[in-house]
């Protein structure tokens, strides 16, 4: 089954949810309205079902391949990148002055989970250079901007992040890459990085890595790390390619997913030391990479979102499709399509509304990107950042581990079919597993949730969304309708459970921090309900209002079922989340290690 884009969705959400008329007034997207939203979402469209989706499966039956240091992306992944590149879908939402088109995150995210829908690990390419185009706008030198920016908008060029090593997953205190000073002012890199995603390729002319190391003599830690840029092949003063550089792929890995994606071994410096240029200054290089990583978080969240749609649309074909066993309200007298059993509605409905509610919860984490970065008001810029930091870890962990969920519904959705690769479904939920891991595990989220963005204010940023969320509660009560008033009673409640443990977390992180982080992942999941749920109320209450005026009569009544469902069956779950973090912490940590 082809992947067909959920283009009207999309819309509402960046209409009613993102309010893109509020976007359009800020400084620099005054052309960046519902109409552009439309026109940009219909062409993404196009190319994504036409050019990407039909590679999807011929990317995991034969995947990129490694031979003496060269990889060869699979059959096809070449041309739809220079498609994809010429096209302009890289800088969709990069400054104009640097070649690119400079509209808001609000329609270039949701053009992202197109790309991720159609081909994650194609989709995966723009990403990466999409958070190096980010550490160079933010910290590169005016000379880095020149050489880089234009030519990775462009997609003539794509980038990495380099941080992991064998030594050193998640904890980056462990890098030992080391970077030699040089008379010239370059430095020469030498170490290993590993899990380097389109490391190596031949889509683009030239592979711009983002590579952390340590400076000689800087200090231990996470506070001696600097950032580097270190091509595949050297720039000439002209912007023309120069010698290659002493940077090589040794090795790309054997994966359980996305697996047309090259996950690469890089060596640096075998030969003489590899040419890096210094990004910044020196021993600031995490702080540069978080502006990456925060990017790629906010991206891999929405990767989650769009392989689980891909899964729902492929079991809600399948259910339509699949004759089997009379339906049990004896509507039928024989074998029906599956989609007649009501535990088979149950599980595309779960996949529906969660799908729905994190697409919607996305959406507006990135108008509040975009407000941080383009209001005019310094206060308001602060007020909206703040918002998208808090909503970034749930993003990223929210909808990554909701994907799972998604995903392996859609292989029950088609039984012991699911099972068998040729049917297709089963590509998803493996591709879906890595989106819990890479660029932070859940936990990782977790911990930036309870550190950075709860205990670090005493949780004054999550009451005051929390307040939000008590607006729209009484917003539904007001509208009164019997859909309103079921939402308002679980959303209200689901909140409730909410501050009840933004209050454990904020007053006891310091105090009994093994109570508090044993509860870290179940407060993400939370947060993460809530906020969507939340997100899910607003659209009910937009849905509502355009079905008054008669608008799209069909699509906004289903849009209301779909959030009574969210209220009914997933916010349900936030009062006993509630009672595990702040009453079952004990029984976590109880058990004697020497017992498991």
């Amino acid at each position: 089954m082809s992947y067909v884009a959920p283009v009207k969705d999309m819309l509402f959400n960046i209409e009613h949810v993102a309010r893109i008329d509020q976007i359009a007034q800020l400084p620099g997207f005054e052309d960046a309205g519902l109409d552009t939203a439309q026109a940009v979402l219909e062409e993404a469209a196009k190319f994504n079902e036409g050019v990407l989706s039909p590679l999807n499966w011929e990317g995991d039956k034969n995947p990129s391949a490694w031979n003496k240091g060269v990889v060869t992306a699979t059959a096809g992944f070449k041309e739809a990148f220079k498609q994809f590149a010429d096209a302009g879908w890289q800088g969709l939402q990069h400054p104009t002055e640097y070649g690119g088109q400079g509209l808001p995150k609000t329609i270039g995210s949701v053009c992202g989970e197109m790309q991720n829908s159609a081909n994650m690990s194609f989709a995966l390419c723009p990403l990466l250079s999409d958070g190096a185009i980010e550490a160079l706008l933010t910290a590169g030198s005016d000379e880095l901007k020149a050489t880089y920016l234009e030519k990775l908008i462009s997609g003539q060029w794509t980038g990495t992040m380099n941080l992991t090593e064998p030594q050193a997953g998640s904890d980056l205190a462990m890098v030992r890459t080391r970077a030699e000073p040089q008379a010239d002012g370059t430095f020469k890199v030498f170490g290993t990085k590993i899990y380097i995603t389109w490391g190596e390729h031949d889509m683009a002319e030239n592979i711009v890595h983002l590579v952390l190391a340590r400076v000689q003599g800087a200090p231990e830690g996470v506070k001696g790390i600097s950032l580097f840029v270190v091509p595949k092949f050297m720039v000439k003063a002209d912007g023309s390619l120069g010698q290659r550089n002493d940077v090589h792929c040794v090795s790309i890995e054997h994966k359980m997913g996305i697996k047309a994606s090259p996950t690469a071994v890089l060596q640096y410096g075998d030969h003489g030391g590899a040419v890096g240029y210094l990004v910044g200054q020196e021993n600031r290089g995490l702080e540069y990479m978080f502006i990456m990583m925060n990017a790629a978080r906010y991206g891999v969240g929405v990767q989650g979102i769009a392989i689980a749609e891909r899964a729902y649309q492929k079991a809600a074909q399948f259910s339509r499709d699949r004759v089997q066993s009379r339906p049990v309200d004896g509507s039928m007298n024989s074998s029906a399509p599956i989609i007649h059993h009501p535990d088979v509605r149950r599980m595309l409905m779960t996949m529906r509304a969660y799908v729905q509610g994190c697409r919607a919860l996305a959406s507006v984490a990135a108008s509040a990107f975009d407000a941080a970065h383009h209001h005019p008001d310094a206060a308001a810029r602060k007020e909206h950042q703040a918002f998208y930091e808090f909503m970034v870890p749930l993003v990223k962990g929210f909808s990554t581990e909701m994907s799972l969920e998604v995903t392996s519904l859609a292989v029950q959705v088609h039984g012991g079919m699911g099972f068998i690769e040729e049917t297709g479904v089963a590509q998803y939920y493996r591709d879906a597993k890595i989106l819990t891991i890479y660029e932070g595990t859940t936990a990782i989220q977790a911990n930036d949730l309870v550190g950075r963005k709860t205990s670090r204010d005493g949780g004054q940023t999550a009451k005051a969304i929390a307040a939000q969320v008590a607006t729209t509660v009484a917003d539904l009560r007001q509208s009164g309708s019997a859909d309103a008033l079921a939402m308002a009673k679980r959303l209200d409640a689901a909140r409730a459970a909410l501050v009840e443990v933004i209050d454990f977390v904020a007053g006891n992180t310091k105090a009994s921090p093994n109570a508090v982080f044993s509860g870290s992942v179940p407060y993400l999941m939370l947060a993460g309900n809530v906020m969507a749920g939340w997100q899910m109320a607003r659209s009910m209450l937009a849905a509502e209002q355009s079905l008054a005026k008669g608008q799209d009569a069909e699509f906004m009544k289903a849009k209301i079922t779909t959030a009574r469902f969210y209220a009914d069956h997933i916010l349900t779950k936030a009062p006993g989340l509630r009672d595990s973090i702040v009453e079952g912490a004990d029984s976590v940590t109880a058990m004697a290690l020497d017992a498991f």
